[in-house]
């Protein structure tokens, strides 16, 4: 992105002559969101428990805020609501942006703020942004900048950044986030010092595909050996003449790859799958002299992909207005206009919007206003692209594991380039019930690829605590594209309640809790608190509970099942910690106490109150 103000609009004239030159499409359909986000918006994210982050800027004001939306009880986006999150710790427009496998989101750089050098990581379960910056032996945050830097999140989870200014000529970085560490990635081919204006592509192969900045020599980062390998020339020029930009790139259904221009023209990648050259061919332009000058695309669940175009840019308009829309058919190799949010077009240059692939099928639409909108393209989803569940087991610490074909999606979902990123090619997991409808939070998916076809791949998931119990129908899905369902059960959680008063000793009356959800395996805990310092204790269990006098006191659990034997803490207290066990019915309570040796009971003995365990 050149400037951060918006250019000349086009003449009504020569709108109009685009519009009799050009049928439209009827397929889609707009529909715009009922709440509006709470400021502007441009940036979008999609966050593994199907919520969406939004970037507040407005294009003048350089924002640090961000909101989250969050779909209503049917899962619908357009019926969503808005809350606002936590800032980041910098300000920033036109910048890196990656979800990591855990489910954290990397941010760095910015063309416009103060983030321009510094990196940071939001953590949505903390609601807290973390400073990563590189350290002093590769970076230096007063000479060096990532700018509006492209990255990619391989396949191992690191991320791959290359800034607009590197600490070394045309050295990428790469971050870890399991170490929290940064090194060097392998310097880039044809003596190039980065990747600014550029839009890298995701292959099945695991490597990254670009063409350089303002040219037509391509290259390829495979992550094995840390290397960049000439994929190139191709046969068009994709960058514009006047201010060197280009649009989104996508992997699309049919294999091959392409290329949206600024010039107006467009190409198509066929990769070999190996470290051998790949084919380059022309695709066709865009009609109606229309381009992408920074704009964004979105591959849909048909198979079309969703671009918003503009007037290519001239030495007068660098980023002219209005947006139109079209459809890329990539099997017909051909493009059908079609129309856009709020009319025929949307009455605003092409670079201040952004697309997000939702989990519903439907393309998000933001253009930093704080009205936003969905496209719906119609159509089967494709079958190609659909997840396989093959397995679903439970973690020994409660969550859950899913194994299957095709997790990830077949494309990285939505492409601007350099100055945003909205890849979403990671597994969503839902629930429904009736009309109820649930997101799980998946994260440490196994493969950030795409089109992994027969490789087995995995995703983590957590089932939130406001899920009611009961049987459900889960679905994998992936960039809208959803898999079978298979059924679901969600126990509920089970209650601890007091059964009974204590008997006071030296520090009153001894107070037992417990803890848990009474789902085995998941972990139980009970703690004794308040009881005599470094005495004998005994834990009393049962099954039924027939209060007998016992020491002075009430003894709860009787008749007795089973007695443990402890000694207290310093503070007079244990800690008691284990698995739930296995077989236990819906329903089934068990009684606890403890009894602890105490002169200053009334009998020697101090009582715990009694507790009550029932299972979900």
């Amino acid at each position: 992105m050149i400037s951060p103000t918006f250019a000349h609009r086009s003449s009504l004239l020569v709108l109009l002559a685009l519009l009799a030159t050009t049928p439209l499409a009827a397929a889609g359909s707009w529909t715009k969101l009922i709440h509006l986000a709470p400021q502007k918006v441009n940036g979008l994210v999609l966050l593994g428990d199907g919520t969406v982050m939004a970037a507040r800027n407005n294009g003048s004001t350089i924002g640090k805020g961000w909101y989250r939306l969050t779909p209503d009880a049917s899962g619908s986006y357009v019926n969503g609501t808005w809350t606002t999150l936590s800032n980041m710790l910098s300000t920033r427009l036109y910048y890196a942006t990656q979800v990591l496998k855990d489910g954290r989101v990397f941010v760095a750089g910015g063309e416009y703020g103060t983030g321009g050098p510094h990196a940071e990581v939001y953590d949505p379960q903390t609601n807290v942004w973390t400073p990563i910056d590189p350290p002093a032996a590769l970076w230096s945050t007063t000479a060096d900048n990532f700018v509006d830097s492209m990255a990619e999140i391989l396949d191992d989870g690191k991320v791959l950044i290359m800034p607009v200014s590197p600490h070394s000529f045309g050295v990428p970085l790469l971050y870890d986030p399991v170490t929290n560490t940064w090194s060097n990635a392998g310097k880039l081919k044809h003596n190039i010092g980065n990747q600014v204006e550029a839009t890298w592509v995701k292959l099945p192969d695991h490597s990254i595909l670009t063409i350089d900045p303002f040219d037509t020599k391509a290259q390829r980062y495979f992550a094995d050996t840390n290397t960049w390998l000439n994929d190139g020339p191709e046969p068009v020029q994709v960058y514009d003449s006047f201010i060197g930009e280009m649009g989104g790139a996508l992997l699309l259904p049919t294999g091959n790859a392409i290329f949206f221009g600024a010039s107006g023209h467009n190409v198509l990648y066929t990769p070999t799958g190996s470290i051998a050259l790949g084919t380059w061919t022309p695709a066709p332009d865009f009609p109606n002299g229309q381009g992408t000058p920074d704009a964004p695309c979105a591959m849909m669940v048909n198979g079309n992909v969703l671009c918003a175009v503009s007037k290519t840019p001239s030495a007068g308009s660098f980023f002219p207005s209005p947006t139109s829309f079209y459809e890329y058919d990539p099997f017909a190799n051909s493009f059908t206009q079609v129309n856009g949010p709020t009319g025929l077009t949307d009455p605003t240059p092409a670079y201040p919007t952004a697309m997000l692939a939702l989990p519903d099928g439907r393309v998000l639409y933001s253009h930093m206003g704080n009205d936003l909108y969905v496209y719906d393209p119609g159509g089967a989803p494709l079958a190609m692209g659909k997840p396989i569940i093959s397995a679903i087991t439970q973690n020994p610490n409660g969550s859950w594991h899913i194994d299957g074909l095709q997790l990830n999606g077949i494309s990285e979902g939505a492409s601007y380039g350099d100055d945003l990123q909205m890849n979403s090619n990671y597994p969503i997991v839902r629930l429904t019930s009736g009309s109820s409808v649930y997101y799980m939070r998946s994260h440490d998916w196994s493969s950030t690829g795409v089109m992994t076809g027969s490789t087995p791949v995995s995703t983590e998931f957590d089932v939130p605590a406001s899920v009611p119990p009961g049987s459900y129908s889960l679905e994998v899905v992936a960039n809208g594209i959803a898999s079978d369902a298979v059924t679901f059960v969600v126990q509920g959680v089970g209650t601890w309640a007091s059964a009974g008063a204590g008997l006071a000793g030296v520090s009153g009356v001894p107070s037992l809790t417990g803890s848990g959800t009474q789902i085995a395996p998941d972990p139980a805990t009970l703690t004794l608190a308040s009881a005599n310092p470094s005495a004998l204790a005994t834990l009393f269990v049962g099954l039924s509970s027939t209060p007998t006098p016992f020491k002075g006191g009430t003894l709860y659990p009787v008749p007795i099942l089973v007695m443990l034997p402890f000694v207290t803490d310093g503070g007079g207290g244990v800690p008691f910690s284990f698995p739930w066990p296995t077989g236990l019915p819906a329903g089934f309570s068990i009684f606890w106490q403890y009894g602890i040796q105490d002169g200053a009971a009334i009998k020697g003995v101090s009582l715990s109150n009694a507790l009550q365990s029932t299972t979900p």
